[in-house]
């Protein structure tokens, strides 16, 4: 059986948070095609570009020049073309109040960026297979926070 490959978004400002997660995803068993933006400008833009085959999973940071990360969340939520896309928040911020402010805006999931290359392995792999099992958000604040 041949399975089409994951298309992979990541929305990130950081080069080396970049760099990291794509040797990540090619470490792991599932097959991914896998894109970066510098920022929230290049994000959307590229969301709107004619013809761009929208991602499976969209991996968001929240503290990007420009546009943050959650004004993208607002612009791809109210947008019928992109409102489907499932997004995982991937960010260094552990707070509550950002935690709380993207399930409410519709994050599927919201992911801390692991410091240990093995751990970051792990949770892409979780939201990898969260991505597959959900077609909606969770709507259970406690399946949204994504921890290893």
């Amino acid at each position: 059986m041949v399975t089409q490959p994951l298309h992979i978004l990541l929305a990130d400002d950081d080069e080396a948070d970049r760099l990291l997660f794509t040797d990540a995803l090619e470490q792991l068993e599932i097959k991914t095609i896998v894109r970066t933006v510098n920022n929230g400008v290049e994000l959307m833009a590229l969301l709107h570009k004619k013809n761009y085959p929208l991602p499976h999973l969209l991996f968001l940071d929240l503290n990007m020049p420009s546009k943050s990360g959650l004004q993208c969340l607002k612009e791809i939520r109210a947008d019928t073309k992109l409102k489907e896309i499932f997004v995982a928040i991937y960010s260094t911020s552990e707070t509550e109040k950002d935690v709380t402010e993207t399930f409410l805006n519709g994050a599927n999931i919201y992911i801390t960026k692991p410091n240990d290359f093995n751990d970051l392995k792990q949770v892409l792999e979780k939201a990898v297979t969260q991505t597959q099992m959900h077609e909606d958000p969770p709507f259970n604040k406690k399946n949204f926070y994504l921890k290893i």
